[in-house]
C-alpha cells in the first residue's frame, strides 16, 4: 500500500490546493508507481504566499521574537526532523530514488544539522562597532531582509532546504520556497514540521510547481527581497537576469559542476584512491553537483588503476532503493534517466572507450535505473568531460606531468570542486621546479580563475 501524501501547498500555515486547480502528478522513480497528485502553483499561488510572508515580516511576529526565542524554535525544528526521521527518509526515496540508508542517515540528520547550527548562532552573532576617529560613531547592525525566495533542486530536497531557509530564518526572514517539481514532498512536510516547532504561520510558504510557473514569478516578484538557488548553470543565469529585471533583488546562486579528480603516480594508498573515485562518482547515482565526474589518471598507473576501478563497480549495480543494503538507487525520472543515457552514446560516438556498464538496468521494475558507468579513454574535447551529466558516469582521462593535467582540469566552464591525490605537498599545490635552483618551491604554476572557481592548481 502506498504512503498518503499530502501535495497541496503550504500557504500562511494552511494546506491549499492551487487557486486554478490543477495538479501534477508526483511519480516515483523506485517503481513507477504514482504518490500523489502534487499542487501546480502559479502566479497568483505565489503572490499569495509573498502575500502572507510579507504580512509576516512587517507585523515581526517572527523577527520581532528575541533572539533566544527564535534560537529555541530552530533547535525543536530540527528536533522534529529527527524525530520524523524514518518518515522523511521514506519519503524522500520514493519521490527521488536515493537509498534510503542514504535518505536517513545523510539526507535527514545533515537538513537536522543545518537548521540545529543556525539555531544556535542566532544568539551568538554579533554587531559591530567600525574603528573611527572619535569624533564619528559607526555602528553595523545585521538585519533580516525581508521575504526570502528560495528555488532548490532534486538532488538532496531536505538537505539543499535547509542550507537555505535555516540561515533565513535564523536571520528573522520570512520564506517562500519553491521545491523542484521532480521532488517536491519533503519540502511541505518540513513546512508543516516547522508549524509544529512553533514558526509562525506566514513565515515559512512553500509553494509546489515548475519552473516557468512558479520559479519565474518568484524570481521576478516585486515583493521579494532575496532570491537564493541551487540548480543548473542555465537557470542560475537565468534567475540574475530575473532578479535584474524586477527590483535588483539579491540573487545568490550555487550552479553546476564538472569536477576534477586528480591521482599522481606517486600517491601513497592507490586503493583508496580508486574507492573513493568510484564511490564519490556513483553516490547518490551521480546526482551531486560537485560529483568528481573527471578523473584524471597519471599514465604510468593508468591501467593499472583502471583494473582496480572496474573491478569495484558491480558493487555498485542498481538495485531497489528501499533495501536497506543498496547503495545506489533510481535515477530522479525518466526525462534524467534518458538525459544520461544520452551522453552515454555521446561518449562511444565520439570515441571513449566504455569499460563498464552504459546501460539502463532493472527495467522490469517500472522504475528509472542506469547501470554504473565507466569510460576511459576520454579526452578534454568530448561531451562526457565538458558537460555536467548529472549521473552514475565517470570519464577517466590520462595525464603526463603537473603541467599538463593543470592544463587539461582547467578546459572547463566550471569550478566548484577539485581532489588531488600525492605524497609531494608541493606538487598537491601545482608548484613546478624553478629553472634557476631547480627548487619546487620557487615557482608556481600560473593559475587560472573560474567563474566561480573555490579551488586552484
Amino acid at each position: 500500500m502506498n504512503p498518503q501524501y499530502d501535495g497541496r501547498a503550504l500557504i500562511d500555515g494552511k494546506r491549499l490546493t492551487a487557486q486554478d486547480g490543477e495538479t501534477f502528478d508526483c511519480i516515483s522513480p523506485v517503481d513507477g508507481r504514482l504518490l500523489t497528485a502534487v499542487a501546480r502553483c502559479k502566479q497568483r499561488d505565489v503572490d499569495a504566499a509573498v502575500v502572507s510572508a510579507r504580512a509576516a515580516f512587517e507585523d515581526r511576529r517572527w523577527s520581532g521574537l528575541a533572539p533566544a526565542q527564535r534560537k529555541r524554535i530552530l533547535i525543536k525544528f530540527a528536533d522534529q526532523l529527527l524525530a520524523n526521521g524514518d518518515e522523511l527518509a521514506l519519503m524522500e526515496t520514493l519521490d527521488m530514488g536515493k537509498p534510503i540508508k542514504y535518505a536517513r542517515a545523510v539526507d535527514v540528520n545533515s537538513a537536522a544539522n543545518c537548521i540545529r547550527w543556525y539555531g544556535e548562532a542566532v544568539d551568538k552573532i554579533y554587531d559591530e562597532i567600525a574603528p573611527t576617529a572619535s569624533t564619528a560613531l559607526a555602528l553595523i547592525q545585521r538585519e533580516p531582509m525581508g521575504v526570502v525566495g528560495v528555488i532548490v533542486p532534486w538532488n538532496y530536497p531536505m538537505i539543499m532546504a535547509a542550507w537555505k531557509i535555516a540561515p533565513a530564518l535564523a536571520a528573522g526572514n520570512s520564506v517562500v520556497l519553491k521545491p523542484s517539481e521532480k521532488s517536491p514532498l519533503t519540502a511541505l512536510r518540513l513546512a508543516e514540521l516547522a508549524l509544529e516547532a512553533g514558526i509562525p504561520p506566514g513565515v515559512f510558504n512553500v509553494v509546489p510547481g515548475f519552473g516557468p510557473e512558479a520559479g519565474s514569478p518568484l524570481a521576478l516578484h516585486m515583493d521579494v527581497d532575496c532570491i537564493a538557488f541551487t540548480g543548473s548553470t542555465r537557470v542560475g543565469k537565468q534567475i540574475h537576469v530575473m532578479a535584474g529585471q524586477s527590483n535588483l533583488k539579491r540573487a545568490w546562486t550555487e550552479l553546476g559542476g564538472k569536477s576534477p579528480n586528480i591521482v599522481f603516480a606517486d600517491c601513497p594508498d592507490l586503493d583508496k584512491a580508486v574507492e573513493a573515485a568510484v564511490g564519490s562518482i556513483f553516490f547518490n547515482q551521480g546526482e551531486s553537483c560537485n560529483a568528481p565526474s573527471r578523473l584524471f589518471v597519471e599514465a604510468s598507473i593508468r591501467e593499472q588503476f583502471l583494473e582496480k576501478a572496474v573491478a569495484l563497480a558491480p558493487g555498485f549495480a542498481p538495485a531497489n532503493p528501499l533495501d536497506s543494503d543498496t547503495v545506489m538507487g533510481a535515477i530522479v525520472d525518466k526525462t534524467q534517466m534518458d538525459t544520461v543515457l544520452r551522453y552515454v552514446e555521446s561518449g562511444k560516438r565520439e570515441g571513449a572507450s566504455l569499460l563498464y556498464g552504459g546501460e539502463q538496468a532493472l527495467v522490469d521494475t517500472g522504475g528509472c535505473y542506469v547501470q554504473p558507468t565507466i569510460f576511459a579513454g576520454v579526452t578534454s574535447d568530448m561531451t562526457i568531460a565538458r558537460e555536467e551529466i548529472f549521473g552514475p558516469v565517470l570519464s577517466v582521462l590520462s595525464f603526463s606531468d603537473v603541467a599538463d593535467v593543470v592544463r587539461q582540469a582547467n578546459q572547463s566552464i566550471y569550478g566548484l570542486q577539485a581532489a588531488v591525490w600525492t605524497r609531494d605537498i608541493n606538487q598537491a599545490h601545482g608548484r613546478r621546479p624553478c629553472p634557476a635552483c631547480g627548487h619546487r618551491a620557487c615557482q608556481p604554476i600560473r593559475r587560472r580563475r573560474h567563474h566561480r572557481a573555490v579551488w586552484r592548481l
